[in-house]
């Protein structure tokens, strides 16, 4: 492995913990800044709906109006396993969310667990994401708690 191996590693590693940071800090602007102007997402492990492309924007207006009515989220990424091919890489990692709610005074949680995989090509000095999919291999709680911070937050879950 190179010396512009490694430092690519560390770029794409720093570059995808953004994606935890920008939601569970509400830096929108921040998890904004991860991807391509359009992306291609596939989350049917924890929706059951085919992958889709869509513009970036959309997407994380998406998930702002999803998880900042949430009292609190953390989403944990670890174990990044990334193979580069010059200007694009594909970034493995485990993956736990945990989102919790506030409801009639006593603290609820929905967690999952499972795996990311995303698709990166090189832009600039940097990478954008192109492609990200979920993959849920475990959960707990009750989903119902995504309803209740949507209304919360005067949206509703289709």
């Amino acid at each position: 492995m190179t010396h512009e191996d490694l430092i690519d590693r560390a770029k794409i590693t720093d570059h995808v913990l953004k994606y935890a940071t920008g939601i569970d800090w509400h830096q929108w602007d921040l998890y904004r800044s991860i991807f391509a102007d359009e992306i291609m997402l596939d989350f049917s492990s924890w929706s059951g709906d085919p992958a889709s492309i869509m513009p970036a924007d959309d997407w994380v207006a998406g998930v702002r109006a999803t998880l900042e009515p949430f009292d609190a989220t953390q989403h944990v990424l670890t174990n990044f396993v990334i193979d580069l091919k010059e200007d694009r890489a594909n970034c493995i990692c485990y993956m736990a969310a945990h989102h919790h709610l506030v409801v009639d005074g006593e603290r609820q949680m929905h967690s999952i667990g499972g795996y990311y995989v995303h698709e990166l090509e090189r832009a600039g000095e940097g990478w954008l994401i192109h492609k990200t999919q979920l993959n849920v291999t475990w959960e707990m709680g009750d989903r119902g708690l995504f309803e209740l911070a949507a209304r919360r937050g005067g949206a509703s879950i289709a």
